[in-house]
């Protein structure tokens, strides 16, 4: 049962490794004077086990394991730009992310444009 505890240890110390603030909160990125900073979903899960066992006249064994998955998911963009600071939901998928920040540079854009002209 030692080796269950200890693949039990290793589990638990890379989760601790890898969620931090950054995993939640992104690099800041700069474009044309926006800031965008990406907010994430992490999900995660994992199992252990393991067993001992003995049979009549076949003597004894035991087994473990461990298995686990993940994902991560963009959730949000906090903007931050000459217009202050907002954040923009995002549903999902790359595609989302991207029409996003598209969105956002635009609309800085035409308000430039705007000011420019008057």
């Amino acid at each position: 049962m030692k080796d269950i505890e200890n693949l039990f240890d290793k589990a638990v110390t890379e989760i601790e490794r890898m969620l931090n603030s950054k995993t939640v909160v992104g690099e800041p990125i700069t474009v044309e004077g926006n800031t965008l900073i990406p907010l994430i979903n992490v999900g995660f899960g994992f199992g252990v086990g393991g067993g001992k066992g003995t049979e009549a006249n076949k003597g004894s064994g035991q087994g473990g394991g461990t298995g686990g998955g993940g994902g991560v998911k963009p959730v949000a963009l906090v903007i931050i730009n000459a217009d202050g600071v907002r954040v923009e939901p995002i549903k999902s998928g790359t595609a989302s992310v991207l029409e996003k920040v598209a969105e956002s540079i635009g609309k800085v854009a035409s308000s430039k444009g705007g000011k420019d002209s008057d």
